[in-house]
């Protein structure tokens, strides 16, 4: 079984305000995490830098090309109330794009059995024509395109079990059948979509849970809503969308998770690509904001990862 991890040091150079939440210190405290000896098997990859072209995959050419001039020479340019891009940021989210390509092409050459990529800025809430929450570019969303458009792929499952709705993912992909999109998310919340009612062409799954829910009812949302709907859809690919802000710990929401919670729900997510993908699963960082929350969550995660 080969776990591959993609990092890179660039990721750290995307620089947010003073007390941001989406701050390098998050990789930081997932690479101590996995430098404990029982992560010694993993495959560490630096990162590619991607190919650009490939954001248009999820993104118009005018999109791009706003998200460049907003990239400053110095300083912090904001985006939004939440989103700021620094002189780095550019590369940051092409190293990003490009990591999470080549953790597609891992799996379906085999140089990897799955993938983990440790990356930021991260990319769910970014949608077709906007950038926010943190968010430049969809990671997951040109990933998917990429296994399509690369490897021939009819059918991509995206799970995304953030706190935060995957508003970005769902836009992206809300009127195309051969991409699944299950969420499970708190509501009511920030971006504030995600509701059950809102389906697509029947490829969107939103599994909404109250605040303060704890281990049963995640379980149970993952159970009998996105479970069910990923072995329905029997993809060629699975791609995690691994937020871990539903940790208890974590400062932004009310769910309260625990890092078992992630290694359970990673094993079930395994067994379906083992089903349905002849086991190709690729994860991509998404939120996460209490750095102990975040790093136990990780261990587990990539733990899960590494047993098959």
């Amino acid at each position: 079984m080969v776990t591959r991890l993609y990092s890179h040091p660039i990721y750290l150079e995307h620089i947010t305000p003073p007390g941001h939440p989406e701050r390098p210190d998050r990789l930081r405290a997932i690479e101590r995490a996995l430098e404990e000896e029982k992560f010694s098997g993993l495959d560490r990859v630096q990162a590619p830098e991607g190919d650009p072209a490939t954001i248009l995959y999820a993104h118009p050419q005018s999109f791009v090309e706003k998200v460049q001039a907003a990239i400053p020479e110095t300083g912090i340019q904001r985006i939004d109330a939440d989103t700021t891009a620094s002189p780095k940021s550019w590369q940051a989210a092409i190293t990003a794009i490009g990591a999470a390509n080549a953790a597609v092409d891992d799996v379906f050459s085999g140089r990897a059995d799955n993938v983990f990529v440790a990356s930021r800025p991260p990319g769910h809430h970014a949608e077709k024509t906007t950038a926010m929450g943190f968010c430049l570019f969809n990671n997951a969303a040109i990933a998917a395109r990429h296994a399509q458009k690369a490897h021939g792929v009819e059918r991509v499952a995206i799970v995304d079990w953030d706190v935060h709705h995957g508003n970005g993912t769902q836009d992206i992909f809300w009127d195309d059948p051969s991409v699944l999109y299950c969420s499970t998310h708190q509501m009511p919340l920030y971006p504030g979509t995600g509701a059950p009612s809102e389906t697509g062409v029947g490829n969107i799954v939103n599994a909404a849970l109250a605040p303060r829910t704890g281990s049963d009812l995640f379980r149970d949302a993952f159970n009998t809503r996105v479970l069910p709907a990923v072995d329905n859809f029997q993809p060629d690919l699975i791609i995690i969308s691994a937020g871990f802000d539903a940790h208890h710990r974590d400062p932004l929401a009310e769910i309260n998770l625990t890092e078992e919670d992630f290694d359970w729900a990673t094993g079930q997510l395994m067994d379906r690509a083992d089903r349905h993908a002849k086991g190709r699963l690729v994860s991509l960082l998404e939120g996460g904001y209490d750095l102990q929350g975040l790093a136990f969550s990780v261990a587990a995660h990539v733990g899960r990862l590494m047993k098959g």
